[in-house]
Parts: structure tokens; sequence; C-alpha cells
């Protein structure tokens, strides 16, 4: 589930961004954001074999800072990039969906099917968890083989005498390389959802580590494969012009009418399981916040527990977002916070859990480096670009960090005060009350 999280979110949303800005260089930044993201997955790794559980990052946020401020807001930043993740895949199969059509500029028609997506991802997971789990095996599979069959016959193809790969590589914009491999490392930040499976895997102190590992390697070569597809197939112009829609592009010229849609078919199939499979990670991750207390919930007069709460409340979210903002916008945003949260995993656990459980300082600090040092040349690279989105990060993180704070707050008051007394005299707790 966790690669096809991955796959589902990263190579056909991404790929054009990537490119934008890395220029004929863009399947390194692929390479680079595996390696930056297998550095950061140490200590997700080392976390989930001391402790595995089903609460994952909240859990790991927890051991390292207490049930408090930092924990609570970092573990929500980690949801909130999950639902963004969601709008963006949505939107990039609706515009998948529309190409054949020529109609994959058609804003409003481009929202109404994204968030026709959302809403399906929102019944299958409503149907249950096996239907998910089942679903998502599959669709990984027929994605992941379909996907790699694309890029060895788009390689083959074209080869490497046309397309960027001939283009002159320019040595002065390493900024806007690093700012790519921030979109990269979004590209693999579905890994993530394995650390919420310690409490089904079998022997989950050893089989979690080795799922993470597999599920990046799975995705780097996967991701290289269809960068070098791509760049053989279409010039860095090309790419960018159809940066939503890439390997469609790329499809085409190389392979023909029936590679076009062999591609426009898989890209459905992976962005549709992808948005299904992070919808059910996402509202799983909400209902253990807010039974750990580390989130307000509200029902809103609905029926049914939180789990069925939590769904409406993300696909809410993920199609506001997906009606509201742009790819690249989405994209943007998601980066910003999951960079903000990964810093504070990496950094909670040196400081308190490193001897506990059995982490190197050196890895901890060059993970927390890394993420540092495209944080830094991304947001300058958006300064320039799209400042507003800059400001959009900024704030949501103050609101969240701020929110938790004043949510927090009330419970330990609360807390301390004790049940109050109901106008019969007689303490009453609503079965929603937490």
């Amino acid at each position: 589930m966790g690669t096809g999280v991955m796959i589902g979110a990263g190579i056909f949303a991404l790929t054009g961004q990537i490119a934008e800005l890395a220029g004929p260089l863009f399947p390194l930044s692929f390479v680079v954001g595996g390696v930056v993201t297998s550095l950061a997955a140490y200590s997700y790794i080392k976390m989930s074999n001391a402790w595995p559980s089903s609460g994952g990052i909240a859990m790991i946020l927890q051991k390292a800072y207490g049930p408090g401020v930092v924990a609570a807001s970092a573990s929500l930043l980690m949801a909130l990039s999950m639902v963004i993740s969601e709008s963006l895949v949505a939107r990039t199969f609706a515009t998948y969906a529309l190409r054949p059509f020529d109609q994959e500029g058609n804003g409003p028609l481009v929202s109404a099917l994204a968030l026709a997506l959302i809403v399906f991802a929102y019944f299958v997971n409503a149907s249950g968890n096996r239907s998910v789990s089942g679903f998502s095996l599959v669709m990984s599979a027929i994605k992941i083989g379909g996907i790699a069959l694309f890029a060895v016959a788009a390689i083959w193809a074209s080869g490497f005498s046309s397309g960027a790969f001939v283009e002159e590589i320019s040595l002065t914009s390493g900024e806007a390389f690093l700012a790519s491999v921030a979109f990269s490392i979004l590209a693999f930040k579905g890994f993530t959802t394995i650390t919420n499976s310690g409490g089904e895997i079998v022997n989950p102190h050893r089989n979690v580590g080795r799922t993470i590992i597999i599920s990046i390697g799975i995705c780097v070569v996967t991701y290289l494969l269809v960068a070098l597809a791509v760049g053989s197939s279409l010039s860095i112009g090309q790419i960018v012009e159809a940066r939503d829609y890439s390997l469609a592009a790329a499809a085409e010229p190389a392979l023909g009418q029936i590679g076009f849609y062999f591609t426009i078919i898989i890209a459905l199939a992976a962005t549709a399981s992808g948005v299904i499979a992070s919808v059910f990670a996402v509202s799983r991750m909400l209902t253990m916040l807010t039974d750990m207390k580390m989130i307000p919930h509200s029902h809103f007069g609905m029926s049914g527990g939180i789990r069925s709460h939590m769904l409406i409340y993300t696909v809410v979210v993920a199609g506001a977002l997906a009606v509201l903002f742009d790819l690249s916008r989405i994209a943007s945003l998601g980066a910003f916070f999951y960079l903000v949260m990964d810093m504070l995993v990496h950094w909670g656990v040196f400081r308190t859990l490193r001897n506990e459980v059995g982490a190197r300082a050196s890895v901890l600090l060059a993970a927390l480096a890394a993420d540092g040092v495209i944080l830094i040349a991304f947001a300058t690279m958006k300064l320039r670009t799209d400042p507003l989105i800059v400001f959009y990060a900024i704030a949501g993180i103050a609101i969240v960090f701020l929110g938790e704070w004043i949510f927090l707050s009330r419970q330990k008051d609360h807390s301390k005060q004790g049940p109050q007394p109901a106008a019969n005299g007689s303490a009453k707790m609503g079965p929603h009350d937490h």
C-alpha cells in the first residue's frame, strides 16, 4: 500500500514540475530525492523497529516530544500533507482523463472530475478496510508493471539521442535543482503510511523496516525509468508545457496511439488507487490522533463513529483543495508541510531517543541537514516565483501550532477541573465528547 500511495502521487503528478526546475538533470532529481528519503527513513525504521504499532508517526512524535503541542502539531501537519496529496493526485487523474478529449486545460471540468474521484474514494473506504486493502494490492501490482512496461518501451523506441538529454545542462541552476528535490521527496513520502502498519505486519520489529526499504527501492527504480522515458521522448520545453500530463505526452511520439491510450489507462488506475489508499491512511491517522486526544473532534450531528466522521472530513478538505488550487500550488504546500514535519521527527529522535532505539547521531543529523537545505532552497525559489504560496504555507503551519496550543491548553484545564456538573446536578458526557 505504501508503494501504491507513492507511485500514485509521485510519477504522474510531479514529473513535469520537477523537470521545469531541474532541466535535463530531472532524472537525477528523483535519485537524489530517493537518497534523501532513505536518510529520512532511518528515523522511522529505528522507531518502528523499537515500538511497532498502528500509531505510526503520531507514536514516534509523542515518544520524542511527549503528548504536547509539538507532537500534536507535527502529526497534524503530516495528515494535512497527505490530504494535500489526495487533491494533487485527484487533479492529476482528472487531467489525464480529459487529455484524449483535449480538455485537460478546462479548469471547471478538471475540478469537477477531481472532486468526483475523491467522493468515489470515500464510498470505497466507507465499504470497509478489506475492500481498500484488496483493491490497493491489485492496483499496485498493475500500475507498477504497467508503468515499468511503458518506460522500457519508450526508452527502447526513442533512445537517448533526442529529447531533453541532448539539451545543454546549466551549471548555474543549483538552487533550482535543490528546489526540484523537494518535489521528488514529496513523490516518496507515501512510505510513511507503512509506519502505521506495525499492528498488522507479521514480525513487525523486523519487517516494518524491511518493507519501507523495499518500497523506496521499487519507487526509485520506477521513477528513474519513467524520467528517462519522458526525457528521451520530449524536450524540456515540451515536458513543461505538458507538465500535468507529461507521461501521456511522452507516450504518443514514442509509442503511437496505442502507447498513448495505454499510458492514460495506467495513469487513471494509478491515481485512482493512490487517492483511495491515501484516504484510508489519512482517515485512520486522524482517528488515532482523536483517540489520543491530540486533535479536537466534533460530530456536527452526524451518526456513526469517529472513523466515519474522519472519512467525511478528509474528503471535504481534499475536495476543497482540489477545486481551489492548481497542481503546482497544491504540490508546493504539501512539500512545505511534509519537510517541516520530517525535520521535527529527526530532531526529536536525535534529541531524546537515539540511544534508546540504537540510532546513529550522524545519520539523523545528515537527514536533518538534507531536509533543511532543500527546504531553504525550495522556499527561496518560491519567494521569487510564487511568494503567495510561501505565505499560505507559513500561515497554515502557524494556524496548526496555535490551534493545537489552544486545544491542548483547554484539555489540560478541563482535566484539572474535573467533570463539570450538569444542570440537573449530574456530570453528563456525550458519546462524542473528547
